[in-house]
């Protein structure tokens, strides 16, 4: 089979029996086309250790991130499993292959206090009954309440949030879905936009459905408008430039470790499949007690 018909065949096998979300069958596949650019569109049986090796070298002379290397290379490592399981190929070329060490990079994490002050500059616009300023206010306290994902967020529908047990239904990545807590505020702020918000988003188009957030034309609110939103409110009380929807994410769960959150805990509620991921953010919360520490110490 040729490369071009492998990568072809692999992508829906991924998402048909594997399921995988839209968004990385999408990355599986940007990653394969760059392989197929590199070796050319020849026998999938042709593509050796050495090619392997040669289109890894290349991306890495060009300045790819180590991220994007190491992401590669697991693409590759996939697609000749698969092959290989398949019949295919009789011999995996990618099970030498040296995965490099990804550079771990610190996310962002808001101060408590900055959040603290905007959410309540939040609920003072929202108070005024404005439709877009009650949903903004629900959409960051939520964010940052719950530590969802913005696709998760964007995929809430009006039934999927129990107001009385301040809980919200996400569908995470894989499809999995999980309960999520979210704090008395959040609550509020989602029971006044429901009330008050919602409707009067709704009423300006007829693509509202069940969606919880709205947009200001009335249909499902969108990762972009969420982006924007973030970028206009929370990056000025981070005091950095621009930060991503993320950003809450990691500060939620940094927040919830310092104040004596279970890690276990905080990977079922960011929904990480696996513990690893979600121990970063005890390497945050450790440099932040390693700053306070050298800051108010007699001895540090």
């Amino acid at each position: 089979m040729q490369l071009l018909r492998a990568i072809d065949a692999f992508g829906a096998h991924l998402e048909t029996v594997r399921r995988l979300s839209p968004a990385t069958v999408r990355a599986y596949r940007a990653d394969l086309a760059d392989l197929a650019d590199a070796v050319g569109d020849r026998e999938l049986a042709d593509v050796d250790l050495d090619a392997l090796r040669d289109w890894l070298w290349r991306a890495t002379q060009r300045g790819d991130a180590r991220s994007t290397v190491a992401r590669r290379t697991s693409s590759a490592r996939a697609l000749f499993r698969w092959a290989r399981e398949e019949g295919l190929i009789e011999v995996d070329p990618s099970l030498r292959l040296v995965t490099p060490k990804r550079g771990r990079t610190l996310p962002h994490v808001a101060a408590a206090p900055a959040l603290d002050d905007l959410l309540r500059r939040m609920a003072a616009a929202a108070a005024d009954g404005d439709p877009l300023a009650l949903r903004d206010h629900a959409l960051i306290e939520l964010l940052y309440g719950a530590g969802v994902r913005v696709s998760e967020l964007c995929g809430l529908d009006v039934d999927d949030v129990d107001l009385d047990r301040a809980t919200a239904r996400v569908v995470g990545k894989g499809a999995k879905e999980r309960v999520v807590p979210f704090g008395a505020p959040a609550a509020r702020a989602i029971g006044a936009y429901l009330t008050r918000g919602r409707p009067a988003l709704a009423a300006r188009g007829d693509g509202a459905g069940a969606a919880l957030f709205l947009g200001a034309r009335g249909r499902r609110v969108g990762p972009r408008t969420v982006y924007e939103l973030v970028a206009r409110t929370v990056a000025p009380a981070m005091g950095v430039e621009t930060v991503g929807p993320h950003a809450l994410r990691h500060s939620a769960a940094t927040h919830l470790l310092d104040g004596g959150a279970d890690l276990r805990a905080v990977q079922e509620i960011l929904g990480h499949a696996s513990l690893g991921t979600t121990q970063i953010y005890t390497h945050v919360s450790s440099e932040r007690l390693a700053a306070a520490y050298r800051l108010a110490h007699p001895r540090a």
